[in-house]
């Protein structure tokens, strides 16, 4: 990947899409930031030189400052992709992933800022193990990175005291992803320090007892017990969603539910937004949520063995339907991929998860945008805008003050998934060999060219 540093730069010769827009346009970065979004067909050098130049001007710049023109030849201007779910796998898991190949594979899906989970070797537990590794992300110069904390120390299910150091501006986030927290009162606990904190508490809904009772009924390799397993998997998710919203509801604190998967879910979180906005109460509990691309993009259903690839399980035909109308109703806040990148060895032997950053645009806008006619600026809203605000960024829309994280795409490429391509180490994918829709083609990060293809 390539890298150009300059002073300003005006893409031109665009098609601009956000939340709020989708015209033809151009749009002008000065040091790092969105400067000016002008809306039109420009696709002469002379006309945008012209108006790169009366914005300098009118700024204050002298002639020591030169703008460089980029020509989209047409590609949409977007802002960078949020991912609000990742598995670095660093540190102490690197062979599965490690924090170049991760930040080179999120950068070729389009993503400005990736949100990596603490269920390393060891587990991240502090602000400053948290802030050695964001630095040494950014010393990498692709995609930002925030590391987010444990809930309870080491995993141990018990201690929160190390939420008290915590700083929201460097961990805005805190999870115990790759399973739950167990003990409600220790769960409680670490939600009231993170309310206090204005920190989001993201939740891996999963009742443990009932997902080993699944597996032992899976091992009998029937019909009717693997259906069963599959049924137990499904309440195992209800039960601690519906456990987990109560809990932020009692501590006051911003419960983010991580890739939300099955319809009975999707109910509890609705009714739990209805309740918040018709409450004359106004306090920090709020509830939002994420689906995967292959959550929505695929089921378990004709192939009862696909099930079991990747934690939560694809789950019914009926679910995968359930979590795009809630899309469309805007229950679902944002596409996260929680990328898991495994050895092949791994993979072999049942680790759950896959590589998700490097296909995420081209599956979403298949699935949503091309097969199911969501507008492509909700697209946008749940790529970028959305798990910005709930991050707290000052990313995700194309507008003057806005930090220059843009990814360009062709939303109309069809291409083949080949993963033997990908950047990351993670291999493996149930798209591979599918044809999808939606290419990324560019990325600037803070007005630096990082990726051009």
């Amino acid at each position: 990947m390539g890298e150009s540093v300059t002073k300003a730069i005006l893409i031109y010769n665009a098609r601009l899409l956000d939340k709020n827009m989708d015209t033809a346009g151009a749009v002008m970065v000065v040091e790092k930031t969105i400067r000016a979004v002008f809306q039109g067909y420009f696709t002469d050098s002379k006309t945008v030189e012209a108006l790169a130049a009366a914005v300098l001007k009118e700024d204050g710049y002298g002639d020591d400052c030169k703008v460089e023109l980029y020509d989209a030849h047409g590609l949409t201007v977007t802002p960078a992709f949020v991912d609000m779910h990742v598995h670095m796998r660093y540190p102490g898991l690197t062979q599965k992933e490690d924090l170049n190949t991760g930040l080179h594979a999120a950068a070729s899906g389009g993503f400005g800022t990736v949100v990596a989970m603490p269920n390393t070797k060891p587990v991240v537990s502090s602000i400053e193990m948290a802030m050695q590794i964001e630095r040494e992300a950014a010393a990498i110069g692709l995609t930002h990175l925030f590391q987010v904390v444990s809930i309870t120390k080491d995993f141990d299910g018990q201690t929160v005291s190390h939420l008290d150091n915590l700083d929201v501006k460097y961990t805005p986030v805190i999870s115990e992803d790759g399973k739950d927290v167990l003990s409600s009162q220790a769960m409680l606990d670490g939600m009231i320090k993170a309310g206090q904190k204005n920190i989001v508490v993201a939740c891996h809904c999963e009742d443990p007892s009932l997902v080993a009772q699944a597996k032992a009924l899976r091992a009998e390799k029937t019909v009717e017990s693997i259906t069963k397993a599959n049924e137990l998997l499904a309440i195992a998710e209800d039960s601690y969603t519906i456990r987990n919203i109560m809990l932020a509801k009692q501590a006051d604190c911003h419960i983010h539910l991580c890739h939300v998967s099955t319809e009975n879910c999707m109910d509890a979180i609705r009714e739990a937004k209805y309740s918040i906005e018709a409450s004359e109460e106004k306090g920090n509990f709020r509830v939002t949520c994420e689906v995967t691309p292959h959550h929505i993009g695929m089921s378990g259903e004709g192939d009862p063995e696909i099930f079991n690839i990747v934690n939560p399980p694809l789950r019914f035909e009926s679910d995968r339907l359930a979590l795009i109308e809630c899309i469309k109703e805007g229950i679902v806040d944002c596409i996260s991929t929680d990328h898991a990148p495994h050895t092949a060895e791994d993979k072999a032997n049942g680790a759950p998860g896959f590589t998700g950053l490097e296909l995420s645009y081209a599956v979403c806008n298949t699935v949503l945008v091309k097969e199911n006619g969501i507008e492509p600026q909700k697209l946008s809203a749940l790529m970028s805008a959305n798990p910005s605000e709930i991050l707290g960024i000052n990313k995700g829309l194309l507008k003057a003050g806005y930090d220059a994280d843009l990814t360009l795409v062709d939303p109309d490429e069809e291409w083949v998934v080949d993963s033997e391509l990908f950047y990351s180490k993670g291999k493996f994918t149930p798209f591979n060999g599918r044809t999808v829709t939606g290419k990324v083609k560019g990325l600037f990060i803070d007005g630096r060219k990082v990726l051009e293809r």
